[in-house]
């Protein structure tokens, strides 16, 4: 019986995991963590019956703990609550799917408790992978992706990884890696201008070809500025320079992404559209179990395509490198200036290539400080956040 925690129950991430959870009678939940969702929350308490449920605010603690009162579950609330559900000695394996950096902390708790890390919290490398990855190799835990274009990486370097000892904790660079190849649809905008994107409403942004995924992370994807998180994080899942890794278009979204060897070779995952498959790759690691749901039809597919990034038309992946290259806290403020830019953005105070427009701003004016403990990243991401708060104050209509 392999017991888990996850936080961001009720998420994309969260729920196909209790799906997960649900075909294995060998997974147990053993404590879910969400926001405000407390309608959700009740109904995965009552199914799976978790020791302990965390809610964000008191509020909603309350109202779960008197719908609950029926049932032995413990109720918590807040980071004090997920701190306690990261360390819960029930536990073998951190889900982490809660979204934003609110997800650090919990995580860092985790690993010194020496539990293994199902990752799907960007947030947690991009900002703070100085300090996580590390820390994972010192306790000896497995930081295992659950992002999809990771955990293809991760799949296509297992061939390599038989009989090493770093395979658990990112330690990659005796494996003849020339390239990590992260592969991304190129969302709804592929092939338009800088020009063209100009007129783009949310509700256009928020129609991907490919993935039903949340609203941040869908308008993340159309702009690029996803798959440059996915670069800054693949940098510490894998050790590998950021001039080795390389974003390519690839709209069929089949192949997820690949490793380009010394010799030549190319390893690469190919599959459906469905998370799935790495939730549960990253939950049963190395063991590959059966997994119902849709095949890939190469005949029906007919052909796979490949392209560059347009870095000018799409500034935001750009950036990523930028923000990876200088290092330090400027992952924290790119990362958080991109999180507020978004909610603007949804909110039509900005326009769409005001999102890369507010992320650079904020970068710009940015005093670096170059290794950040965890405290002075949360102060980073408050910093920029208030900043373009008092920018918006002072713009009564559409500031980008």
């Amino acid at each position: 019986m392999k017991n888990i925690a996850i936080l961001g129950s009720t998420g994309s991430i969260g729920t196909q995991t209790l799906d997960i959870v649900r075909n294995n009678a060998d997974l147990r939940v053993t404590a879910l963590a969400a926001g405000n969702s407390v309608d959700k929350m009740e109904e995965q308490v009552r199914e799976f019956r978790p020791l302990a449920a965390c809610m964000w605010s008191r509020e909603a603690a309350e109202d779960l703990r008197v719908r609950t009162a029926d049932l032995k579950v413990k109720v918590l609330y807040g980071m004090e609550g997920l701190l306690e559900i990261a360390v819960m000695p029930e536990s073998q394996v951190l889900v982490t799917a809660i979204v934003g950096m609110i997800g650090i902390r919990p995580t860092i708790a985790a690993i010194e408790a020496g539990k293994d890390i199902a990752l799907a919290n960007k947030e947690t490398l991009v900002t703070a992978g100085h300090i996580i990855m590390p820390l994972a190799r010192e306790k000896k835990v497995a930081v295992l992706p659950v992002d999809s274009e990771h955990s293809a990486i991760f799949q296509s370097l297992n061939g390599e990884l038989l009989g090493r000892t770093g395979e658990r904790t990112g330690l990659y660079g005796d494996l003849g890696i020339e390239k990590l190849l992260l592969t991304a649809s190129g969302g709804p905008f592929r092939g338009r201008t800088r020009a063209e994107l100009a007129d783009i409403r949310p509700e256009d942004a928020l129609k991907h070809p490919n993935w039903n995924m949340g609203r941040k992370i869908t308008i993340d994807s159309s702009t690029l500025v996803n798959k440059g998180l996915e670069v800054m994080e693949a940098k510490w899942l894998f050790g590998v320079e950021l001039d080795r890794i390389q974003v390519v278009i690839h709209p069929q979204s089949i192949v997820h992404s690949a490793v380009q060897y010394a010799d030549g070779a190319i390893i690469a995952q190919m599959g459906p559209h469905d998370m799935k498959l790495p939730i549960q790759y990253a939950l049963f690691y190395p063991e590959r179990r059966p997994l119902a749901g849709e095949r890939v039809d190469l005949f029906a597919l007919g052909q796979l395509t490949f392209e560059k990034p347009d870095m000018t038309a799409f500034p935001g992946l750009a950036l990523a490198y930028r923000a990876a290259e200088t290092g330090g806290s400027m992952p924290v403020v790119y990362n958080a200036a991109n999180e507020k830019a978004v909610e603007l953005f949804l909110e039509r105070r900005i326009s769409y290539p005001g999102i890369a427009e507010l992320i650079q701003e904020a970068m710009e004016g940015h005093r670096i400080i170059a290794n950040p403990t965890v405290e002075e990243i949360l102060a980073a991401e408050q910093e920029t956040h208030q900043r373009i708060r008092e920018k918006v104050s002072r713009a009564p209509g559409i500031i980008l």
